[in-house]
């Protein structure tokens, strides 16, 4: 299946983008709307850190565990994820780049390794749903980057 991009740009450097998305727990406050039920083991941040929710999208749930497998400061994070009993492999990938301007642009990849027969007999409806929460997924990062900076800088 082909991967999924979204992105956004925010007024926060690539350095305060970077140390916000590096802890696990921060993405439990702009993924809740369809990621709940988190539970996290191994380092808080950095490569290691994972954590196992579980993933309602249209219609229907499953544990989806996230662990962080490798990671660029301040450009790039990327996740495994594994779900769907281990029929479903894909990965997650933050990029986060300087904009000419002044702040960042933060961009999620979601790219499939492995999907079970059903998503990749319903690929479009996948996709989109995909793109769709993430593209919430994003609007909510902005602001929560927004509230943990302010509250940083305090």
């Amino acid at each position: 299946m082909k991967s999924v991009t979204v992105s956004t740009d925010v007024p926060q450097t690539p350095e305060q983008v970077y140390d916000f998305l590096d802890v696990m727990a921060h993405h439990e406050r702009f993924t809740d709307h369809y990621l709940t039920d988190w539970r996290y083991s191994g380092p808080a941040r950095g490569v290691g850190s994972c954590a196992t929710v579980t993933a309602a999208l249209a219609g229907t749930t499953t544990d989806v565990t996230v662990e962080v497998v490798e990671a660029d400061e301040p450009r790039r994070i990327v996740e495994r994820n594994v779900s769907a009993g281990g029929r479903r492999l894909a990965h997650g990938t933050y990029t986060i780049e300087p904009l000419p301007s002044g702040g960042s642009q933060v961009s999620f990849t979601y790219a499939w390794t492995r999907a079970p027969l059903a998503d990749r007999l319903l690929t479009p409806v996948v996709r989109a749903t995909i793109r769709s929460a993430n593209r919430t997924v994003m609007r909510r990062l902005a602001v929560e980057l927004a509230r943990h900076v302010s509250a940083a800088g305090s």
